[in-house]
This record gives C-alpha cells, structure tokens and sequence, in this order.
C-alpha cells in the first residue's frame, strides 16, 4: 500500500510566494532606503567640501591673491578721496595693519560681511576711522584667509598695533592682556571715549563658540 500523500498546505513553497501586494510594499522600501542611503553619502559629501574649503590652505591663496590687489587699490587717489569722504564700499581698502610682535601684515577692508572678511580682516562698519576720537574696532580671521590674527591672544601690554591709511598713520598701544567674551556679547566693540582701538577674532581656534579681544590705545604724536 502506498503512503498517502499530504495535500499542500498554507506552508507550502507555492503559497510562500509574496503576494502582489506584498512585492509593491518590498520594492517601495527598497526605494527609499536607497533614497536615504544617497541623501546621507550627498550630505556627508557636502560636509567634507565645506571642511575642506574652510581648512585647507586654498583659502590663504585666495586671500594672499587678493591682498595684492588691495594693496595696490589702498595706494590710489581714488582710495584716498573716498576715504576722506567716508564713502568705501564694503570689501573696500581701508587701512594696512602691522603688528611687529606677532608678525602682521595684512590689508583691512570695510565691512566685516562674510565676503569681506575674505580679505583676512575688516573694519566695523559704523565705528570711527583710525586715528579718530571713539573706538576703532577691526575683526579678523584667526584660521583661515591668511589668518592674520592667529596668535592674537600672545599679544602681551605695551606691544605696538600700526594702521596706515591713506590720509596718515597712526599708533596704538595694546592697554589690556587678550580676554575673551561670549559670541553674543557686543560690548568690547561699542564706542567710548577716549581713541581706542579694538580687534577682534573667534575663540577657541576653529571654532565661533567665543571672541578674542584685544584692546588697545592711541599713542599721541610726540612733539
């Protein structure tokens, strides 16, 4: 006698087949873990470009190439008319900013928009010009765009800040040891008696989370 033979089943491999239904739900999540998958490599990319432009020195060429063409804007009579005036544009020249104890030398603009600063630094707008009765106030990159005001905290009392403008140059003498305030805090650039010059700069370096300040004094013209 042979053996009976078992109908098939709900757990047979013909009733194992995905329904219709069940193949459009398997696909559409397929779809959008492959969609997910993209968006994250895209947004990992883009993070490494953004990395990679604001860290690499291709920001100090760019700066470096552009600083050269200030200089030689900041010596035209031109520059010197709009100056007098109080008529630069933002990205204009300004003023050239020496600081023989940590080796500055860089070309401010007006304006501290984040174009602008490409130049390295830039000039409060709405703050007195050098040499003038208030506070001068100029921020500048510490990390990138030629990062003139890297070593800005080994500024130490009595180190001398130049600026040259195109109507005369003048002195300032650093009054008080490098302090640092909160990113929000406004005060160290507000204006005040006296002729006084501000700089400031992010702290710590790579990173916006605070400001460096350094502040400093006109030294009056001898004789």
């Amino acid at each position: 006698m042979l053996p009976r033979t078992t109908p098939p089943s709900s757990d047979s491999a013909t009733d194992r087949r995905p329904s219709p239904v069940g193949a459009v739900r398997s696909a559409l999540a397929r779809r959008r873990g492959l969609r997910l998958l993209t968006a994250g490599l895209a947004g990992l990319l883009t993070l490494a470009g953004v990395v990679v432009l604001e860290f690499s020195p291709a920001t100090d060429v760019y700066q470096g190439r552009l600083q050269n063409r200030l200089a030689t804007q900041l010596q035209k009579p031109a520059t010197r008319v709009a100056y007098a005036a109080r008529r630069l544009g933002e990205g204009d020249s300004l003023t050239r900013l020496r600081i023989p104890a940590i080796g500055v030398n860089v070309v401010v603009v007006e304006g501290t928009s984040a174009s602008a600063l490409r130049a390295g630094a830039g000039h409060y707008r709405g703050t007195p010009l050098p040499g003038e009765a208030g506070n001068v106030a100029i921020a500048g990159h510490r990390t990138t765009y030629g990062k003139p005001f890297a070593d800005l905290d080994r500024l130490t009392l009595a180190d001398d800040i130049l600026l040259e403008t195109p109507l005369g140059s003048y002195r300032y003498r650093v009054a008080r040891q490098p302090f640092v305030v909160d990113r929000t805090d406004w005060s160290p650039v507000t204006n005040g008696p006296g002729r006084t010059l501000t700089l400031t700069t992010c702290h710590p370096k790579r990173s916006d989370r605070q400001r460096l300040v350094v502040q400093a004094e006109l030294v009056p013209v001898e004789g």
